[in-house]
């Protein structure tokens, strides 16, 4: 008998977040957001003070074009987080594949938890200060 790829299959996300991931930098590839407006950040409208994730949307339009220090000028946060985020894709999906049906996506811990949140609201403070304007989008 061959396995097939059912609704039950403990693939079903992994495959689903997978597709979403690529069509999301597929898109982001056709449609420059340099050239066209995506979304508007309402944080930034509010205050005109970018927020950590902006610029995010450029950088992976350039990470898709293979322009890492480009990307990197538009949002280091997100070039970390995109390979980062692929990484945990890959070992999601091995254990689910391995037979692990309930294997999540991410399991942060309480201290990776504080640790992240006090990284990003940082990178937001220092890229609107005069020493780090070369983080802003």
């Amino acid at each position: 008998t061959s396995k097939r790829l059912s609704l039950e299959s403990p693939l079903r996300d992994p495959i689903l977040v997978g597709v979403a991931g690529i069509a999301g930098v597929v898109a982001l590839h056709l449609r420059d957001p340099h050239e066209s407006t995506w979304l508007l950040c309402p944080f930034r409208t509010l205050t005109g003070i970018p927020c950590p994730g902006c610029g995010g949307l450029r950088a992976i339009n350039l990470l898709s074009n293979g322009e890492i220090v480009a990307a990197a000028s538009s949002n280091v946060l997100a070039v970390i987080l995109v390979p980062t985020l692929a990484i945990a894709w890959v070992v999601w999906a091995w254990r689910r594949a391995r037979g692990d049906a309930e294997a999540p996506l991410i399991v942060l811990s309480q201290p990776l938890i504080i640790i992240s949140t006090i990284a990003i609201v940082v990178f937001g403070i220092v890229r609107v200060t005069p020493w780090g304007s070369w983080l802003a989008p």
